[in-house]
């Protein structure tokens, strides 16, 4: 498994994630076709600037085509002043394989290397069992439920925390970050 950051080519890949009702069942159902093109443009200008962390990814390390999913890390403003979030989606056709935990892991590890982000927050929806796993599994705290806004929709989610500095994620501190291009 590999991260890329996002491209302006990733287009289809996008469409197949944020359009398919089944993918955005926990998301407030799927965004319309209209606008994937500027949202994968602005997303690739926030990865190139460093504005968020903002990656495909790929089940092959060898394969830079195949895209499985994203894994994204941004900072935005919440109510209690500026949050920063990771958040993750994996396509049906590779989902119960360990590449959302993985690329979640890595990334986590990366702000660990980095000592960026600081506290990290994860908003799963309340009936999304994969993704509360990999929070759990990782390590991150569970807060408690939340409406949680997401692309003009609001649903209800588990809110988890995580400081990837304090957690066995950091492991790697000592070491580049691997797999992150």
């Amino acid at each position: 498994m590999r991260l890329r950051d996002v491209q302006a080519g990733d287009v289809d890949a996008y469409a197949r994630m944020r359009c398919d009702p089944a993918m955005m069942a926990e998301l407030g159902g799927p965004q319309p076709r209209a606008g994937i093109e500027h949202k994968v443009r602005r997303d690739a200008a926030d990865a190139v600037s460093d504005r968020a962390w903002i990656c495909m990814i790929l089940p092959d390390e060898t394969d830079l085509a195949t895209v499985a999913g994203t894994v994204t890390l941004w900072s935005h403003k919440g109510p209690d002043g500026l949050v920063s979030e990771i958040g993750w989606m994996v396509l049906p056709a590779f989902q119960r394989r360990g590449l959302g935990k993985a690329a979640v892991r890595l990334l986590l590890q990366r702000a660990a290397f980095e000592d960026r982000w600081g506290i990290i927050h994860a908003f799963p929806g309340i009936t999304n069992d994969a993704s509360n796993g990999i929070c759990r599994t990782l390590g991150f705290t569970f807060v408690g439920e939340q409406d949680t806004s997401f692309a003009g929709r609001v649903f209800r989610t588990n809110h988890w925390r995580i400081n990837p500095a304090n957690r066995a994620v950091s492991t790697t501190r000592k070491r580049a970050t691997p797999l992150i291009t």
